[in-house]
């Protein structure tokens, strides 16, 4: 069912054939992340979620950087308000970025964050949600809470399973600043474009082979692999197992096969 899409104050949003292209609008502060925009974003994960048209969502900055991390405007006003535990408002706004990321993370879409300039902060934690990140030569990606006298704390856990303990330590740690080289060597992204061109060329690559792809099958997919490590694993490929089973006696299942021995295109992946 195909969704009204919200007008946006800190999003420019527009479609281009199954993908769903938000570009991070506040080029004058590198596009720092501010409660609006953590709000918008929700807004546009939870509207799409139900949208059978919509089968990739591209996430990208405006202005030559994807995102600086926090606006120091919300932090500034959080701290001339009151409030303890979970009303202190500095927990609330953390606490709402933490909610929004974990949206994106759990998306059925295929998520691909486009990263240039600064990807710092939550922006760092924004692409290591993403299902397939692709950097520019001018990425710059860091944590640099700690020396801010602050932790990544919404972020933490996110980039753990992207880059593994280690590597998160480091980065964190010592609040590190690395190229887009050394982040496609963490995992952190997938590819380096050598060029604006190489890089449109590489998301548009990126988007055909997500045409290819069953849609709900890839749904299915992803929600499979959130699960690895974190049930029982004989339950888990029993489960798998019937959802297996289930897929390849439905519509795309039979379709797809159909289309294999055709030897055509599936009916998914036409043009839209």
């Amino acid at each position: 069912m195909k969704q009204q899409l919200p007008n946006c104050e800190t999003l420019a949003i527009e479609t281009s054939g199954p993908a769903l292209m938000v570009t991070i609008n506040r080029p004058e502060v590198r596009n720092a992340m501010s409660l609006k925009m953590v709000a918008e974003l929700s807004t546009i994960f939870t509207q799409v979620e139900s949208d059978e048209a919509i089968r990739a969502i591209v996430i990208r900055g405006a202005g030559g950087h994807f995102c600086a991390g926090g606006d120091i405007k919300d932090m500034a006003g959080a701290r001339g308000q009151k409030g303890e535990g979970r009303e202190d408002p500095f927990f609330k706004l953390n606490r709402a970025f933490g909610e929004m990321i974990q949206q994106v993370n759990e998306s059925s879409k295929v998520v691909i964050a486009i990263t240039e300039g600064a990807v710092m902060g939550g922006g760092f934690g924004l692409a290591c949600v993403s299902d397939l990140a692709i950097a520019s030569p001018t990425a710059r990606f860091g944590m640099p809470e700690t020396t801010l006298g602050v932790i990544p704390a919404q972020i933490a856990p996110f980039v753990v399973a992207r880059t593994g303990l280690t590597q998160a330590r480091r980065l964190a740690l010592l609040g590190l600043r690395i190229d887009a080289t050394e982040a496609c060597s963490l995992g952190i992204v997938h590819q380096v474009a050598d060029s604006e061109e190489h890089m449109e060329k590489l998301l548009a690559d990126a988007l055909d082979r997500v045409r290819l792809c069953a849609p709900n099958a890839t749904a299915e997919t992803k929600a499979l692999l959130h699960r690895v490590g974190n049930q029982d694993m004989a339950e888990l490929l029993d489960d798998a197992a019937a959802k297996f089973a289930a897929a390849i006696r439905g519509p795309e299942g039979m379709e797809g096969t159909m289309a294999f021995m055709q030897k055509r295109e599936p009916k998914w992946a036409g043009k839209q």
